[in-house]
């Protein structure tokens, strides 16, 4: 009988070599995870200041909705007040100042010329709203005009602002 011949480099199924992976091969596995995690968190950053954004535009649809009807009856958005666009301070108004339930610091609207109104919102730059507002809180972050004479909108933002 002839003798048998036994290879002793393996061929992974036997004993000498053993399956797995080799440290340039984690190295770089790693390093796609955090640059997929980098890129992740700066999105979520964005897609968060994109949520809060809805607030605004929801309220100040609110307060388009009552100068339009504030135009109907008195033909003129001259001598709109905060009365009339249900802002103020109590529990069924729109409510001014950083609450940990709204994101936008005041409403307001701000006399442009008739029949055009607009109203503006301007974000929180406090109270543990993060991601902070860092932008200028002299300035509207958000603005809505209405023509009502026309009947057209127009949505606008400070520069930063993401919708």
């Amino acid at each position: 009988m002839a003798p048998e011949i036994v290879s002793l480099t393996g061929n992974g199924r036997g004993r000498g070599m053993t399956k797995a992976f080799t440290l340039i091969e984690l190295i770089v596995v790693i390093i796609i995870v955090g640059i997929l995690a980098a890129l992740g968190i700066s999105q979520y950053s964005t897609m968060v200041e994109k949520g809060r954004g809805a607030e605004a535009r929801t309220i100040l649809g609110q307060m388009r909705k009552l100068a339009y009807e504030y135009y109907l009856q008195n033909g003129t958005v001259d001598g709109i007040t905060s009365a009339d666009l249900n802002l103020g301070s109590s529990s069924s108004q729109i409510p001014s100042g950083c609450r940990s339930t709204h994101y936008f610091y005041y409403y307001k609207s701000v006399a442009v010329s008739n029949p055009v109104f607009r109203g503006v919102a301007v974000r929180c730059m406090t109270n543990g709203k993060s991601p902070q507002w860092t932008g200028d809180p002299t300035n509207p972050v958000v603005y809505l005009d209405s023509n009502f004479a026309i009947g057209t909108d127009e949505w606008g933002r400070q520069a930063g602002m993401p919708w």
